[in-house]
């Protein structure tokens, strides 16, 4: 198995490219954009996936008309037809009951970090995460601090007047944010990669706040304002400049992109794997199951911590391909061999009609059912923090 590449990786911001940088190739077998003047010990770095290895896994794939696709036999998107027909007659069972009683049920917590900034990373090795609802994670991990699919808007949608709205709210602002250094997008669905929060990340950190963004996102994001931005192929891998220690891996994952009525899938999707010196993070994104994960395990697993998302799979009929539900959120557990997983992409918007609590239980009995501590795949309120492996305060 490949270790993260240390002294001497070179980090390659797209934004960085001059005129005439080779892009991504559609080809499946290619890793990262890679200029011919590059030295020998950066190619390197961006190529490291094992010989071996590289083909005992999936990398990604388009039809005819340049469209990702979805590369594994699990894929079977509903017709539209179906679609509306399981909306229109399965019952919506989600039962967001009123503020006062989600405020007993799911509160909402000041971040430590608000208040005590200067515990942020600490001293040394140490691996942190803080829900801020749906797939929003503030991870500090050796020293770097990550965050993952920001959304802190009200609503998931183009237009803050309608669409899926919160019914429960974001934790904090981005103003309130400790530094960030880095930001991993999942994929271009609106309650992942929020333009309102792209916006406000770029006011704040500016060209010191580095974007990793699946294909297809680059033109995206630059036209956003981001500066700084690293767009992967699956397999792929880079850094943040100045923690050159810490390998970010873009890992495949199963879904679909849409934000516009004609721009189906010309975007990718994935997951995304943080290789630290001491701790190792995985972001599962939004997903459908897959035999991915397996590969993900064998190539860089066991990871410290994993964020798994457990919601938003009702009805089924709908949802099988793109959503996993608790018991294959906890299989995804298992195949990245993690040690511990937070419970993500729950309890922050109705985007489906399973019992708005219903998840975490679902995902605790499929724990007992393997035979697995439940402690090892937790919730946390939004706004909660949990140390997995602890830092040191600094003095």
């Amino acid at each position: 198995m490949a270790e993260p590449v240390g002294e001497g990786k070179t980090c390659i911001m797209e934004s960085e490219r001059e005129e005439g940088d080779v892009k991504p190739s559609e080809e499946a077998s290619t890793q990262l954009l890679m200029n011919d003047n590059m030295s020998k010990s950066s190619q390197s770095s961006q190529n490291s996936l094992d010989h071996h290895l590289d083909k005992e896994v999936t990398h990604s794939q388009r039809d005819r008309h340049g469209r990702f696709i979805n590369p594994w036999p699990t894929w079977d998107f509903p017709s539209y037809a179906t679609i509306l027909r399981l909306f229109l007659t399965e019952k919506n069972n989600s039962n967001v009951p009123s503020r006062e009683v989600l405020d007993k049920e799911l509160p909402v917590l000041e971040p430590y970090f608000v208040h005590s900034s200067e515990r942020v990373c600490g001293s040394g090795a140490g691996l942190r995460v803080t829900w801020l609802g749906h797939a929003t994670v503030l991870v500090e991990i050796d020293g770097l601090v990550v965050l993952t699919d920001p959304i802190f808007s009200q609503r998931a949608s183009p237009l803050q007047f309608m669409g899926p709205k919160r019914f429960r709210g974001p934790p904090c602002t981005v103003d309130q944010l400790p530094h960030v250094d880095a930001v991993l997008i999942s994929h271009s669905h609106y309650d992942h990669l929020d333009a309102g929060s792209v916006a406000q990340l770029n006011a704040r950190f500016g060209e010191e706040l580095r974007w990793l963004v699946p294909l297809g996102l680059l033109d995206w994001m630059q036209k956003s304002g981001c500066e700084n931005v690293i767009e992967l192929d699956w397999w792929g891998e880079n850094c943040v400049p100045g923690h050159s220690e810490i390998t970010f891996v873009c890992t495949p994952a199963q879904h679909w992109c849409k934000r516009t009525p004609v721009d189906d899938n010309r975007a990718l999707w994935s997951s995304w794997s943080i290789l630290g010196p001491c701790n190792r993070f995985f972001f599962a994104g939004d997903t459908g199951y897959c035999s991915a994960f397996q590969e993900i395990g064998k190539r860089f697993g066991p990871f410290d911590l994993a964020a798994i998302p457990i919601g938003a799979y009702l009805p089924r009929g709908i949802m099988k391909s793109q959503h996993v539900d608790p018991e294959e959120a906890v299989q995804i557990h298992r195949d990245v061999k993690a040690k511990h997983s937070l419970a993500i992409h729950w309890g922050t918007f109705a985007l489906a009609y399973e019992y708005y609590l219903e998840p975490p239980v679902r995902v605790r009995e499929a724990m007992l059912t393997h035979g697995l501590n439940p402690e090892d795949f937790f919730t946390l309120h939004h706004g909660e923090s949990r140390d997995i492996n602890s830092y040191k305060v600094a003095n």
